[in-house]
């Protein structure tokens, strides 16, 4: 806990989602980190409410003025009705009690709307599951949806990552007139980079010189699979190329996304060729990505990806699938591929060039960080 000052804007972070969403982990702490990159005295004092089992995530808060609050959240359902029939809203209505802020992010649960002085501003990472339904259970996608109706409905400003995140809520569901909608494209942090002797993970990890990486957890909208098939392609044609590829594995040992991709695998004796790494330590997964031919980013759906968002501040290339939401986080710098179609993959990648690592590809990252932190709290201060 740092010196605090009663001068000092009073912003209230919610750090409450479930310890296997990295997504959601890790963009909180960026939150954080980006602010840490505003002068001394923009910087806003925080007051951090976090689940128990986030716990060992605290350690990434490194920033002068903070208090961390363990809190016992209640259920969605249960306190959701409670909420409508007192007409208050319980999920947040104890803590500004407690803990008067000036604002609160992100309160992503509004049954009815809260009648106080605090700025409450609410977060809606994507809208997966309109467009992939059956990665989800019906529970959830239901969860889902009941969720943003009354977002829309209760909250007066709303963050969403990225312009096609705003195409789809505008799509997909009726917005009222009175809603602010900000977008905010987060940047990730590179603090963590402790320079790493590549050489010494290579070994450690039996990787070749030469290799592409991939970081992405083992979901199937991921799309490791059209991955693995161009890289058989490229072995028919004599052009074999290395995968070192980290992320969290399912922990269903008879996971049928696990055993699809092990069968493209073995049926194309490509085990040489791919290194499965698994969830390692941060900062060995960016010296290996800093150190990469390219990133390679398949996925049939993103938010605002987190790893192109690592490479872009790593001054590394990426190879995307030409979704728009990638296209719009990466512009002219990057390739692009048709998700669905390997031999459109097998073009780029067959001729892809070697790297100078000297090579810078993005804006610089010191004034990108800086005009995150100064978008966020504009939206926080209500001038955006």
């Amino acid at each position: 806990m740092g010196t605090q000052s009663h001068s000092r804007f009073k912003l209230g972070i919610l750090f409450n989602f479930a310890p296997s969403w990295m997504g959601g982990v890790m963009y909180i702490i960026n939150i954080v980190k980006t602010l840490n990159f505003l002068d001394d005295e923009d910087k806003p004092e925080l007051c951090v409410f976090y689940r128990a089992d986030l716990e060992r995530f605290l350690k990434e808060f490194d920033y002068p003025y903070i208090n961390l609050v363990k809190w016992d959240f209640p259920s969605i359902t249960k306190t959701t009705i409670k909420s409508r029939l007192s007409g208050k809203n319980l999920f947040i209505s104890e803590i500004l009690d407690q803990f008067p802020q000036d604002a609160v992010f992100p309160l992503q649960d509004y049954p009815v709307r809260t009648n106080t002085g605090t700025r409450l501003i609410s977060w809606t990472p994507d809208f997966q599951h309109k467009y992939y339904p059956e990665f989800f259970s019906r529970k959830i996608r239901m969860g889902r949806h009941v969720r943003i109706k009354n977002t829309i409905r209760n909250t007066d400003d709303l963050i969403l990552s990225s312009e096609d995140a705003k195409r789809d809520l505008q799509k997909f569901y009726k917005v009222r007139k009175g809603l602010k909608i900000h977008i905010y494209h987060f940047v990730s942090i590179m603090e963590d980079l402790k320079e790493t002797d590549v050489d010494e993970l290579k070994v450690r990890y039996n990787l070749p010189g030469r290799y592409f990486l991939v970081s992405n957890q083992f979901h199937k909208h991921k799309n490791h699979r059209i991955l693995f098939l161009a890289q058989a392609k490229l072995k028919q044609m004599g052009i074999p190329i290395h995968l070192a590829i980290t992320g969290k594995l399912p922990s269903a040992s008879d996971s049928p996304y696990m055993a699809e991709l092990h069968s493209i695998i073995n049926n194309n004796q490509l085990r040489d060729q791919i290194s499965i790494l698994g969830m390692i330590p941060r900062a060995e997964q960016l010296t290996l990505m800093k150190h990469a031919q390219a990133v390679l980013q398949p996925s049939l759906f993103e938010g605002w990806s987190t790893v192109i968002e690592d490479a872009r501040s790593l001054q590394v290339p990426v190879v995307a699938s030409n979704l728009k939401v990638n296209m719009e986080q990466l512009g002219e710098d990057g390739v692009y591929f048709d998700p669905h179609n390997a031999d459109k993959l097998v073009h780029i990648l067959k001729r892809y060039p070697e790297r100078n690592l000297a090579d810078s590809f993005y804006d610089d990252y010191a004034v990108r960080v800086r005009q995150a932190a100064s978008t966020l709290m504009k939206i926080f201060n209500s001038d955006a």
